[in-house]
Order: structure tokens, then C-alpha cells, then sequence
């Protein structure tokens, strides 16, 4: 089962089903969506029997696969998961088949806004399938070269996906998420040709006596410390703007308003979690010295994108922009909890990626929902939908409360341990960070107020509930929140070795009370 190459053929499968869907006939819209769906839900099963074989007390990479691709350069076709990778490859296939199901007119009619696709239903579908592809291929690669290509390459089915399907401002979000990506992957471009002449050096000298992209070679390679903060800047910055932190969040929210609901799941859900997965796979293995003398600016930084994404939030009137906003304030705890660098504040930002793919690919697949029925996304244009929409209103909640973490909902595990990790080691930022938790319950609640409760808002009466496909769509979603809310434990026994090998190459134990309260490194008095 182990030689079997299982990520290489889920790397595959979507692209040739992307081709298949491209190359159907016009007018075929039924079958386009039937077989763009097929695609999804056998990679989907596909990788859950992959998971089964995986080994928590087994190497940290597993189901490796590692060929020569451009053996002049050092680059190789080299891929596997740890704990980290594979849950987040699970949280992406996952989602696939629910979008795909949930966007069975998003190419119709872009979305539910008056504006036509620029393209064919066959082409939403088959960019869907393509995106799938690479999103698995960033998470898989363990050649960092061949990151950087999966990485650049989601950028082509979003860029068309927005700019062809999005609404009526579609073009301009388009080009500026394309801007900013590109300008955080040409500094990431840079840092990664650096490094192939920093392992080409001899070993006497630092390197590896041979030039390689391999990442379980790099992260063995020393780089003095003035080097190693400029390759980790050029990281840090692409990862930042992908996640996204503030201040080089500002494409989020404008493609979240244009994008059509679908293709914005997976952008919130999964593309933007490259971003958190790269800091703790790259910056903290890579340049362990020189993330640790980042750290206090990175944590800052952390906070206010915590307080300043909720903040926003509360004040937003669409509905869209309000949740991309929440997202925001969300990475803020996971960053936080990858630089906080404790067992506890790592194993629950890894954690916090998958909840936060579930919870807010539930709100905004609802709100999705929402706009299509009402032809709106201003929340002034809602109100009293719970006694037309029962069924609509309950999930709304549910995936509302997820997002404020709820006891019981799985984002509150994670949040949890991101807050109690982090104060372990830097109580000033966890203290601030606190209120983030103050502020969500005031932004979801009082979006569910507007939209939900009072009287009936204008052009409101003939919403229906929701159809047997978009409840399909949705009750996986739930029923993953609830049943990790109550027993997150499978996911973090997976998660955690590869967290450990991460503390271990940064060299930072966790730190433990005294007696006198203080905290101290390895037990040892301060």
C-alpha cells in the first residue's frame, strides 16, 4: 500500500478530469457538472483510504515518492505528508464534492448577482477540478521548488474563476488578487533559488555539498543568521499575504465580495491555509534562528490582525466582505499559535486550520445560499428568514456559532489551545488576544439578528428553505463540526509528531510554571 503512488494519482486525477470536463461539447452543462462531481468524490475517497495507512508512530513523512524532475537544477518530483500535510489534504478534498455540489448554478448565473459568466458552466467546473489538483500539490511537495510551482499555480483557476464567474466588480478583485500573490511569490522565488547555491557548498562551510531543493535535506543545512533572516523574509511575506495578515490583507475581502460562493470556499478554506501551513513547514524548519528573532513583530502582528479583522467585521454590510473579514481575525489566532512555539499553540493552529475550513466553508456556502434566493448580499435586505427558512436559518446558526467557538463546535478546541499555548510562553499577546473571542460574539450574533430574526425584510416573501442538494451540501460540513467538537482527538494524534519534529528543530521546549507561578524553560528557574 505504502509504494502505491497515492499523492502523485491524486494530483492526476483532477487534472484529467479537468481536461475531460474542458473538452465536452457545448450545451453538455448536466454532464459537465455530473462528471466534474464523480472526479471529486473518488479523490475524495481515494485519500481517506490513503489515510487509513497512515502511521502516527511511523516516519513523518509518509507515502513519499521522489523522482529527478530538472536534475541540472537539483529539483526533484518529490512528495509526501506528514500529520500537518495530510489533514489539510483531507480538509481540501473534502470540500471539493460539497462546492461542487453546492455550485450547481454558480456558473448559470454567477452567483446569484445580475451580472453573466464570461465563460462556459463547463469551464467553471473543469478550473474547480484543476484548482483541486494543485491544492493537493502544495500541500504534498516536499521539494521546495516544486512547492513554489503548486503554489503559483493555484493562482491561474482562482485569477479566471473570479474574473470570469465573480460579480459585477469581478475583474478589478481578479487582478488584485493576482497582484498581490504575484508580489509575495517573486520574494518567496527569490528565497528559494537562493538556497539551491547555499546547499551546494561544502559541508565544512555549512551546505550539503550539493545543490537540492529536497526539504529533509534543507532543514539539516545551517545559514548564517543575516542570510537566514533575509531567505525568511521573502517567505514570510508570500506566506502573510496568503493567509492573510494584516496589513497585506486587503485583496481578501474584495474577492470574497466578487467571487462566486463556491470557488470562495475553497479560496477562504483551503488556499488561504497555504499561507499558515508554509510558516510552520518553511519559516520555523528552514530558518529556526531567524523566525525566533521575528517572533515579537510576527506575534504583533498576529494580534492585530485578530482585533482588527473582528473589528471590521462587526461593521460590515455585506454579507460576504463580514465573513472574509471574520477570516482575518481567525488567521490571527492561527499565526499566533504557530509563533507562539508550543506543543499546545502548534497542535491547535494546525488544528484551527482544519476547523476554520469547515466552519467558514459552512457560513459561506449559507450565505451563498442566501444571496441567491434574495439577489443580495447587503444584510440590510434580510431579516426574519428563520419562520420562511427553518432549515436555512438552524445551519446558519450552527456554522454562525462555529465561527464564534462555541463549546462543543470544533473551532473552540483549537482556539483554546492556541490561547493557552501561547500563554504558557507570551501571556502580554494572549491576554490582548482574548478579545477577538469577545468580538466574534458580537459579529455573529448580530448578523444572525439581522438576517434571521425581526420582522420580514422587503422582498423576502417567496424565500423558499433549502433544496435536498444544498442541504447535501451542507450537513457533511456540520456534522464534521459537531463530532470534532466533541472528540478532536484522531486529528491531533496525527497532527502532533510532526508538530514535535517542528519544536525540536527550533529547539524550544515547552516551558512549565515554577512554584512561584513564573514560567521557565525546561522547569528550570528564571
Amino acid at each position: 500500500m505504502t509504494d502505491f503512488p497515492w499523492l502523485s494519482v491524486l494530483i492526476a486525477l483532477p487534472l484529467v478530469g479537468a481536461v475531460a470536463v474542458a473538452l465536452l461539447p457545448r450545451g453538455r452543462d448536466a454532464l459537465a457538472k455530473q462528471t466534474a462531481f464523480a472526479v471529486s468524490v473518488v479523490v475524495a475517497v481515494l485519500a481517506v483510504v490513503m489515510a487509513t495507512g497512515f502511521d502516527t508512530g511511523g516516519a513523518r513523512f509518509q507515502f513519499t515518492e521522489t523522482h529527478w524532475w530538472i536534475k541540472q537544477f537539483g529539483v526533484h518530483w518529490a512528495l509526501g505528508v506528514d500529520g500537518v500535510a495530510l489533514v489539510l489534504v483531507l480538509l481540501s478534498v473534502i470540500l471539493v464534492p460539497l462546492v461542487i455540489l453546492a455550485s450547481w448554478t454558480d456558473a448559470d448565473r454567477s452567483g446569484g448577482v445580475d451580472v453573466p459568466p464570461k465563460r462556459s458552466v463547463k469551464t467553471y467546473f473543469a478550473l474547480i477540478l484543476a484548482l483541486e489538483a494543485a491544492m493537493v500539490g502544495v500541500f504534498a511537495a516536499t521539494d521546495v521548488f516544486l512547492f513554489y510551482v503548486f503554489f503559483e499555480a493555484m493562482l491561474i483557476p482562482v485569477y479566471f474563476i473570479i474574473g470570469s464567474y465573480g460579480g459585477a466588480q469581478r475583474s478589478y478583485a481578479a487582478v488584485k488578487f493576482l497582484l498581490y500573490s504575484l508580489f509575495g511569490g517573486l520574494l518567496m522565488l527569490v528565497s528559494v533559488i537562493w538556497l539551491y547555491p547555499l546547499s551546494a557548498r561544502p559541508a565544512s562551510k555549512g551546505g550539503l555539498g550539493e545543490g537540492t531543493f529536497l526539504f529533509t535535506e534543507l532543514n539539516t543545512m545551517h545559514v548564517d543568521p543575516t542570510t537566514a533572516k533575509w531567505l525568511f523574509l521573502g517567505f514570510f511575506v508570500a506566506f502573510a499575504i496568503k493567509a492573510p495578515m494584516v496589513p497585506v490583507h486587503t485583496w481578501l475581502p474584495d474577492a470574497a465580495q466578487q467571487s462566486p460562493t463556491g470557488a470562495l470556499v475553497l479560496i477562504v478554506g483551503v488556499l488561504d491555509k497555504v499561507g499558515t501551513y508554509g510558516m510552520l513547514r518553511f519559516c520555523l524548519e528552514l530558518f529556526p534562528g531567524a523566525a525566533k528573532w521575528a517572533t515579537p513583530v510576527v506575534l504583533a502582528l498576529a494580534v492585530v490582525s485578530v482585533l482588527y479583522g473582528a473589528i471590521l467585521a462587526i461593521g460590515q454590510v455585506d454579507l460576504k466582505r463580514l465573513v472574509a473579514y471574520t477570516s482575518v481575525s481567525h488567521f490571527g489566532f492561527i499565526v499566533l499559535g504557530i509563533f507562539a512555539m508550543t506543543t499546545a499553540g502548534q497542535s491547535g493552529a494546525a488544528l484551527y486550520m482544519v476547523n476554520h475550513g469547515f466552519a467558514t466553508g459552512a457560513l459561506f456556502l449559507l450565505v451563498g445560499f442566501m444571496i441567491v434566493r434574495r439577489k443580495s448580499a447587503r444584510i440590510s435586505d434580510f431579516g426574519g428568514l428563520q419562520k420562511k427558512a427553518p432549515v436555512l436559518a438552524g445551519l446558519f446558526l450552527v456554522a454562525g456559532l462555529a465561527g464564534l467557538s462555541l463549546p462543543g463546535l470544533s473551532p473552540f478546541v483549537s482556539e483554546f489551545m492556541v490561547l493557552s499555548g501561547t500563554f504558557t510562553r507570551y501571556r502580554v499577546p494572549a491576554i490582548i488576544a482574548t478579545a477577538g473571542v469577545v468580538l466574534a460574539a458580537i459579529y455573529i450574533l448580530w448578523m444572525y439578528q439581522r438576517t434571521m430574526n425581526g420582522p420580514a425584510g422587503e422582498g423576502t416573501e417567496g424565500i423558499l428553505d433549502l433544496s435536498a442538494r444544498e442541504k447535501w451540501a451542507v450537513a457533511p460540513i456540520i456534522a464534521v463540526i459537531v463530532v470534532m467538537g466533541f472528540y478532536p482527538q484522531p486529528v491531533l494524534n496525527v497532527i502532533n509528531p510532526s508538530v514535535h519534529h517542528t519544536l525540536a528543530r527550533l529547539d524550544r521546549p515547552d516551558p512549565r510554571p515554577d512554584v512561584t507561578g513564573n514560567v521557565a524553560e525546561n522547569g528550570a528557574r528564571p
